[in-house]
């Protein structure tokens, strides 16, 4: 499992290039979006079982400081980025959007390979999940209203239909079928892979013809709200007092987003354009986290080759 989920930002890079290259071959697909996405959280669903969401509660504090960093720091400083880098209106629209979802699903991958706290990853993981139904069309609604009419209800709905239900029908049969889950848990990462790649091919295909005109800016903006996500998670969960291991892990939580979340709400509510950070996001967070994670990893070696 390990092994085929450090080849996704190769995959995802592949699926990209593929697609700018050849979009004709995935735009026939652009209704695909969201029934992906609903295959990769009904995946995300069979991995989790109640225990996961007990687990909350023997991590109190972490969770909730985790929660608060994910949903107010990502968007935040994605309307902070896109005003400061003079983004027109549908690419601040992407980019909140982007920084107001839960956290990647990828997470719980690359915060086993940086050798942190998977229990605590996987618990908050599930827990952004269910509180984004509610927390990101009224984020996107508190930062962006004045710009662009929100769909809060439709948002909501879509939100339930497209994350809560999948989520809380893969948990329900593993609780009651946990055997037969078991036999298929196998092959859900590879299931989950390539309906992300797929999902991202699809959007880059859907604007080939756009980002030549976006430019570098955008590549600028996503790399600067990955990075303050991934470094502030840290440094916030250190003044706080948490152990390396836990803020390694909330800063993972935090940098990495459902960035397919986001793609599909912004082709379905504003504009293909819309959905360029969060196609870009997609590829560049998994690459980053399993950059950091690796020199975590490494870390983590030498220290215990010194004790040795």
């Amino acid at each position: 499992m390990v092994n085929v989920n450090r080849l996704f930002p190769l995959f995802a890079l592949l699926g990209a290039v593929t697609a700018y290259l050849m979009p004709a071959w995935f735009v026939v697909f652009k209704n695909s979006i969201v029934p992906l996405l609903v295959v990769i959280m009904l995946s995300m669903g069979l991995t989790l079982d109640l225990q996961d969401f007990a687990n909350a509660f023997k991590q109190k504090r972490a969770v909730i400081t985790g929660l608060i960093l994910q949903f107010t720091l990502m968007p935040l400083s994605a309307l902070a980025i896109s005003l400061l880098l003079g983004l027109d209106r549908e690419l601040t629209i992407g980019m909140v959007l982007v920084g107001s979802v839960a956290g990647g699903t990828a997470s719980n991958v690359i915060c086993y390979l940086a050798k942190g706290d998977v229990a605590l990853s996987i618990t908050m993981t599930a827990l952004s999940t269910l509180a984004g139904v509610v927390l990101t069309p009224l984020i996107i609604q508190l930062l962006i209203g004045e710009m662009v009419a929100i769909p809060l209800m439709d948002m909501l709905l879509s939100l339930v239909k497209i994350v809560l239900i999948p989520v809380t029908v893969g948990v329900v049969l593993n609780h009651f079928f946990k055997p037969q889950v078991a036999k298929l848990s196998p092959a859900l990462p590879l299931i989950s892979i390539v309906a992300i790649v797929m999902a991202i091919s699809i959007i880059v295909a859907l604007n080939a013809g756009q980002f030549a005109q976006v430019g570098p800016v955008i590549l600028l903006a996503v790399f600067l709200h990955n990075g303050l996500g991934l470094t502030l998670g840290y440094l916030c969960c250190r003044l706080l007092g948490f152990s390396h291991t836990v803020c390694k892990t909330i800063s993972i939580e935090v940098g990495l987003q459902n960035s397919g979340l986001a793609t599909a709400l912004c082709i379905k509510f504003f504009s293909p354009i819309s959905a360029i950070p969060s196609a870009i996001f997609s590829i560049w967070h998994n690459l980053s986290g399993a950059m950091l994670a690796g020199y975590w990893a490494s870390r983590v070696q030498k220290q215990t080759e010194a004790l040795e």
